[in-house]
Order: C-alpha cells, then structure tokens, then sequence
C-alpha cells in the first residue's frame, strides 16, 4: 500500500529570471517596523453585513524603509498573503498540535493570533470572498469550482486596487477559480501568475486528477517542469521577493499543501517516525512541516533583501481539516490508496464541507514588525472577506462605494485585539445549507429538510447544545435576517 501511494524521487528546476513589471506608486502611510497590525482601511460602502474569515493563508506586507530626510519616501508595506489548504485548527504547532510548525509558530508569537477566524468549508469560495470582498454566493460559488466561474475578472477588487495603487501583483499556487483562458488569473489583476488552475494536481506531475489534465502554468501558459508542488509555489514566491527591488509589491501564495493526494519526501516524513503511529496522519503531519519550512524560506528571504521590517504576514487556512480520502480508482489513475487519517479541528465540531466551527474556523496570524504587538490575540470574529478592504487601505487604494463590499476595516482590531470590529452579520452558504453569525449567535440552515440549529459560541464554542427550539423569538428574527441577505445572491432570473 505505501509503495502504491508515496514516491520518494524528487526534482529540481531553475527559477525563470523573469522580473516582474512594477509600476511606480504614491507616497502614504508612516513607517513601522513590526508584522502584527494591520493598518487602515477607507470604510467600504456597504458593510453592515460581513462574514468571518478563516485564513489558511500567510499575509505578508513589506514597508519601505524611512527616511529621516524626507518624507517622500513610499513606506506603504509590501503584502504577502500566504493560504494553506485544508489545514485543520489542531493542524498548527501554537495550538498544542501534534505535528511541528516552528515558523509559523514564531510568526505568531511575535504578532498577533487571529483566535476566531472565519473562512468558507471548501476551497474556491473562500478564494473568491479573498479577492472580491464579498460572500461567494453573490457570484453562484457555493462549492469548489471547475473550468468556469461566474466571478468576472473586475470582481477580484483585491489585486485590480492594488496594482491601481502602484503595487506589482504576483500569485504562486493554486487559482481555482477557473481554468478557461478567460478566467485565468491575469484577467483577475495579477501581473505574473504561477502554479495549477484546477482545484488539486499530483504533487510531482502537477497533473489534475483526471486523465492526462494539465493544469500547470506560467503567466496563465501551460508548462512543463519537475519538482515538489510546495517546493516549487516556495521557490517562485522567494524570486519574486528577491526581483521586487524597493517597490511595493502583493504576493499571493496559495499552497497546495496539506491536500490530498499525499506524496511527500522521505526525509520529512521519517522526522515523525516516532512520534505518530497512524501512517496516514504521519504523512499527513510532513506534508504540514513541509509547507512550514516553505514559509521560513519566505521570511528568510524578506531578510535577507532587508525588507523583513517592511513586511505585513498574515495565514490562514482556506477550510477546516478534512477527514480522509477515499483514493478512487477513477482518479490520478489508481496511483493513491486511501487516505484514512488526514486532519484535525479538535476541539471543534466538524471537517471540511461543514457549516459547524471545525469546517470554517481556521488557524490564522497576522505579523507586522513594529505594528502589532508581539504576542496579541484576537478573540473577535474576523472573516475573510475583510482582507480586501483591510489591505487595499493600508495600500492607500482607493475603495468605490458601487463596489459593495461586505468585508470591514480590520485595522484598529489588529492595532488593539481589545477593540472589536464594526457589528456585523457574517453569511455562509452551500450546496447543503446556509448560516450566519451575529455576534455570539451562530444559526444554521440545513437545506434538506429545512431545519435550524441555534448555537450560542461564547457558552457553547463546541456547538453541542442547540438552543433552536428554546430560543423561537431569536431563531426567527435570524431567519429573517438570513433570507433578506440571501435575496442578494446570485439568481438566473
């Protein structure tokens, strides 16, 4: 079974030596120096109802170094938005797990942990509420998408306000939001883009599940190259530092790690031989430190150029950890057996595809030098869709009220974890049901057969006591709510 599943051979290729276009950029902000606060965002023009974010994501933002003979000099941050996938909420070393994340770790330590951090259970939603600011069912994405998506390129207002306000814009890893040229990612804002189109590829031959499926491309162009998947979204985020000179830039490093199907090196997964007995959650647990290392060699090299200080990091993880993976014949040709033991959201209630904690409360930090105090946690809920407004006023971009973004400004939560976020209504929802959070209050609407859960999360965090038949007044005045925002969905008509 394990030689079936595993190889142990792996490649290596030269970096392109492409540099990236960079465009010139206004003065703003004032210089800092930590990674753990955000800073300020232009208020959005409809705001009132957000949802929460989950990061399996690193953001990372560099900020030019001051000059004390002029104020001229542009000190906005670089930005590095680094997304794990399916990383579990147990699945992170901060959080007493069982498998070693030692950069991440120190990135947390030294900013601020995102305590209640809210994302969507699968995979392209959580992207597209990351680059639009808005819930993933005004644009019809309510699962993980295929070659086509009903986001139009203008809608990825993350990157287009960034490169308006003078960054470069630059993905490496995974799109997922669709693979047909017209919705490739250099028709969403990125000036360079790298990595696989489709939702999960073979880590060596980078081929999509089915068939012969190439997925894997250079600015949005198929290619060919040998390597590990994290190895290789690593190596191409490390260059596009390294070539970025003193000019801001927005880098989205999107992994694949720790996805199924998995295949890593030998040498990380023999570092767990004696601590995990499940094989499973052993290869599970390398392909987690492996992804860890990818984002030390990221740190490494904002140091290395001397853009640490400069730089604004924030994580996350797209979903909840997924249970395990039945390894169909049908897909990479029978080559993966089945994946019985993969992650870990204990103590949350639930896996990936939920509408429970454990399928969309994810690990999440944020790290700014001289910002954010060391140390800081956020026990607010913040949610993913408050990234685009966030970043794109610490960038000193410009927000168009037409835009409707449903994201809030995070900036004075991140600077102070005391200060809560603006209320707001957060809202989710599926092929299998729907819910929002208001405040403490979490209600859940299943699809089949239209019944609701109530859960109160500051007495009850682990969703065991449904309080849906006690509390009808509240149940109901959620239930309104949640169909007046739900109106605002995508619809044919």
């Amino acid at each position: 079974m394990t030689s079936r599943t595993f190889r142990t051979d792996s490649g290596r290729w030269s970096l392109s030596s492409r540099r990236p276009r960079l465009a010139a950029f206004a003065d703003r902000l004032s210089p800092f120096g930590s990674v753990a606060r955000v800073g300020s965002v232009a208020r959005v023009g409809s705001v009132a109802r957000v949802g929460s974010v989950a990061w399996g994501c690193v953001l990372l933002m560099a900020l030019p170094a001051r000059s004390d003979e002029s104020s001229s000099t542009d000190e906005r941050p670089n930005i590095i938005v680094i997304l794990a996938d399916d990383q579990g909420w147990a699945d992170i070393g901060y959080h007493g797990s069982d498998i070693r994340t030692p950069n991440l770790d120190r990135l947390a330590a030294e900013g601020a942990r995102l305590n209640r951090h809210y994302v969507y259970p699968t995979c392209s939603p959580t992207r597209v509420a990351l680059l639009s600011g808005r819930f993933p069912s005004r644009f019809d994405v309510l699962t993980p998408l295929a070659a086509t998506t009903k986001m139009r390129p203008h809608d990825a207002r993350l990157p287009h306000a960034l490169r308006d306000a003078g960054y470069s814009t630059h993905l490496s890893g995974k799109w997922h939001i669709g693979e047909t040229p017209e919705h490739r990612p250099r028709r969403y804002g990125f000036d360079t883009t790298y990595g696989y189109l489709r939702g999960q590829i073979d880590p060596y031959t980078h081929r999509y599940k089915f068939g012969d499926h190439v997925t894997w491309h250079r600015n949005d162009e198929f290619v060919d190259e040998p390597g590990h998947v994290t190895d290789l979204i690593t190596d191409e985020a490390v260059r596009v530092i390294e070539e970025s000179g003193d000019e801001p830039f927005f880098l989205y490093v999107a992994h694949h790690s720790p996805h199924s199907p998995l295949n890593e090196p030998p040498s990380w997964i023999d570092a767990y031989e004696d601590s995990i007995d499940d094989i499973w959650r052993r290869h599970f647990a390398a392909a987690v430190t492996h992804l860890d290392h990818g984002v030390g060699r990221i740190v490494e090299a904002l140091e290395r150029t001397g853009k640490r200080d400069r730089t604004l990091i924030v994580y996350s993880s797209d979903n909840g950890g997924q249970r395990s993976w039945p390894g169909r014949e049908r897909e990479y040709n029978g080559r993966y057996a089945e994946h019985k033991t993969l992650g870990n959201n204990e103590p949350l209630r639930g896996w990936k595809g939920d509408l429970y904690e454990g399928g969309i409360r994810v690990p999440a930090l944020v790290n700014w030098p001289g910002r954010i105090d060391p140390g800081g946690v956020v026990d607010h809920p913040t949610h993913v869709c408050d990234l685009a407004p966030t970043l794109i006023g610490i960038a000193g971009g410009e927000i168009e009220p037409g835009w409707r973004l449903e994201g809030v400004d995070l900036e004075p939560t991140l600077l102070d974890p005391d200060v809560p976020p603006p209320p707001r209504t957060v809202y989710w929802r599926t092929r299998g049901g729907t819910a929002i959070l208001q405040g403490d209050w979490k209600l859940i609407r299943t699809a089949r057969g239209n019944s609701s859960e109530l859960y109160n999360l500051s007495e009850d965090p682990y969703e065991t006591d449904d309080r849906a038949g006690e509390l009808t007044g509240r149940r109901d005045a959620m239930l309104n709510e949640l169909a007046e925002i739900r109106a605002e969905d995508w619809s044919e008509d």
